[in-house]
């Protein structure tokens, strides 16, 4: 896997910025180093877990994990983990097309691990990615790299 973009991201940090800036140049690589490897782990995580997928809306991206969750502010196009993830197959959901946020906002969370709680019992509610997809997709939104299509192949 080609790391370079992920390189280039903590390069570009202003942080690390600011320790080459002052001299401190061996500390700033070894915190790029750092988060790439971290960058790296959260791309492997996303490619073994069933549940992991990417959501895109105005408030941000986010590569859901299970358990972790990334996110930045910034759209899919300026965050390079998200983008690196989708391109890898990582299943995205663009949420940006749907308009009743009060319908999304009530959505189900995705279980984790592709557990399916098909009761309704409130807040805590989740139903597995798929089904997650079928509801969401419903409302407007747009998938890419559709977990359901490598199921019925």
């Amino acid at each position: 896997m080609q790391t370079g973009v992920l390189r280039a991201t903590a390069a570009s940090w202003w942080r690390h910025r600011e320790l080459r800036r002052t001299g401190q140049t061996a500390l700033a690589q070894q915190l790029e180093r750092q988060t790439v490897q971290r960058d790296l782990g959260y791309l492997r995580q996303a490619a073994t877990l069933p549940d992991a997928h990417v959501i895109c809306g105005e408030g941000g991206t986010f590569l859901h994990l299970g358990w972790t969750t990334v996110s930045t502010l910034a759209p899919i196009e300026r965050f390079p983990l998200a983008t690196l993830a989708v391109a890898r197959g990582t299943p995205f959901i663009d949420i940006r097309p749907v308009t009743d946020v009060i319908a999304f906002a009530n959505l189900p969370r995705v279980a984790r691990y592709e557990s399916d709680d098909s009761e309704p019992r409130g807040p805590g509610r989740s139903v597995s990615l798929t089904t997650y997809i079928d509801m969401v997709e419903a409302l407007g939104a747009r998938i890419a790299n559709d977990p359901r299509l490598r199921q019925s192949i």
